[in-house]
């Protein structure tokens, strides 16, 4: 890197911490620090939303899905809108029901505490784990623009994103998305200007028109071929319904907004600019094949970075390079105030049962760089893999996705279900799908991944359907 790259990243830097240090001095209680005292404008929590979902993943990852492909991987945020769509209009109004403080609350109401605390640790279990690969995939194209070390990239990182995370609480890591969001996406927009300099844009469509790189829909019906219209429709949308319905990561902003007008404005919004940011990327991808010689040895997840290293001049190479920190810092903020405040409410004021608001800010807090701590070991812990790191990250989130989506399925169905028909259809689905994503070779090794959420959620239904018939029947 020259002078003015480090100059770009070092006023990035100072921005990211200014912020988190603003909204540090107005943090009081535990309400404000995790929910922003129900106060941010549904804007800022549409930008969020995206900015968290898919910023580590869509920086490194889906230029190089496109670079190796084509624009196919479009079906999925399509889905993704419709998704969203029915969260907004069956499952948000229960989120503004009464204090609720975490996703899991619901569950509690309707069940019973141990399954809000069942639901709340696969929640904690499996965001650690994916976050950790989305941590450990962002350090490796900063290791090779930066020349740092893959543990300097991972130390960096999250030591920045924990002090504006720690000071700020929610309100810090929304703002900071926002912010975040801008950067990389003109960051990906002026990759896509200046490759189109370089040989012309009508040389660059009409050699990626010929070689297939600009199809974007794919109709034939399988169950194997990860990227057509009907995976992308039922896949994506039931993904997005348990990522935005369940996930506390994206709950938890939901639940920061003044209404339940404006978090589906939010929820609904964020699926129509996820298109557009996918978009993006994929053409990133599309320019980079068009433009640069990589041979078939080097990962997708690489081409970006070295792209930007080869071809992009000085001070755009330095917006690039602070859009993957910004993307990094995104996904590792949202996930540490998030995890910190599920442990918090879910597991702490339970088991101590301490509700003072001021105190519970402390704790979140503490809860903070523990999870911090968590996640950088669980970054290091990992090792490079062949598959594109946006298919690992949602295959491992798709292990519960489905069993917590067909859980608050049945919450809002008949009265029969009992809490031991919801714990034993979350337990049981979950070691399913374990098997069914990590077990290769095996009886689902040829399952494309976005058939997994949909394949959980049908398991859920009739592991607590099989539940409650035979419970029915033990207690006749």
């Amino acid at each position: 890197m020259i002078l003015a790259d480090i100059v770009v990243m070092a006023a990035y830097f100072a921005v990211v911490l200014a912020i988190g240090f603003h909204f540090g001095r107005r943090q009081e209680n535990a309400t404000d620090y995790f929910l922003g005292n129900r106060d941010l404008p549904w804007w800022a929590i549409m930008l969020s939303i995206v900015a968290t979902e898919t910023s580590a993943l869509t920086v490194i990852s889906i230029p190089g899905i496109a670079a190796r492909g084509n624009l196919t991987f479009l079906q999925i945020p399509l889905g993704y809108l419709i998704g969203r769509i029915a969260v907004a209009i069956w499952l948000l109004p229960g989120y503004f029901s009464g204090d609720q403080q975490t996703a899991y609350t619901r569950l509690e109401r309707r069940f019973g505490g141990a399954t809000r605390r069942t639901a709340s640790a696969v929640f904690m279990l499996v965001r650690s784990l994916g976050d950790s690969v989305r941590v450990f995939a962002t350090a490796i194209p900063l290791s090779i623009i930066t020349g740092w070390s893959v543990p300097m990239s991972v130390a960096v990182v999250v030591a920045v994103t924990v002090v504006y995370t720690w000071m700020g609480g929610i309100k810090a890591v929304v703002w900071v998305d926002v912010l975040q969001m801008c950067v990389y996406l003109v960051g990906g927009i002026a990759t896509i200007i200046v490759a189109a300099n370089l040989i012309g844009i009508d040389t660059l469509l009409d050699t990626a028109r010929e070689a297939g790189k600009l199809k974007t829909l794919d109709t034939q019906l399988s169950l194997t071929v990860p990227y057509t219209l009907l995976s992308g429709l039922v896949g994506g949308a039931l993904l997005s319904a348990a990522s935005h319905g369940t996930d506390h990561l994206i709950v938890q902003r939901l639940l920061a907004a003044r209404s339940l007008g404006d978090a589906r404005y939010a929820l609904v919004g964020s699926g129509v600019l996820v298109i557009i940011q996918f978009a993006v990327f994929l053409l990133v991808g599309s320019v980079i094949w068009a433009v640069s010689s990589y041979g078939a040895n080097i990962p997708g997840d690489e081409l970006y970075p070295r792209f930007v290293l080869d071809y992009l001049p000085p001070g755009v190479s330095g917006l690039v390079i602070a859009g993957i920190l910004a993307a990094a810092m995104s996904t590792v903020s949202s996930s540490l105030n998030s995890l910190a405040s599920a442990t918090t409410h879910d597991f702490y004021s339970y088991i101590t049962g301490k509700s003072d608001p001021a105190h519970l800010l402390k704790v979140g807090r503490i809860l903070t760089v523990v999870w911090a701590i968590i996640l950088t070991g669980g970054a290091l812990s990992f090792s490079s893999s062949d598959q594109p790191v946006v298919v690992l990250a949602l295959s491992i989130a798709s292990i519960t996705y489905g069993a917590l989506l067909g859980t608050y399925l049945i919450a809002g169905t008949e009265k029969r279900y009992t809490q031991f028909d919801a714990i034993t259809s979350i337990t049981i689905t979950s070691l399913v799908m374990l098997v069914v994503v990590l077990i290769k070779p095996g009886p689902f090794a040829d399952l494309a991944w976005p058939w997994y959420v949909p394949l959980g959620t049908a398991t859920s239904l009739i592991v607590s359907s099989m539940s409650s018939l035979i419970r029915n029947l033990v207690d006749r």
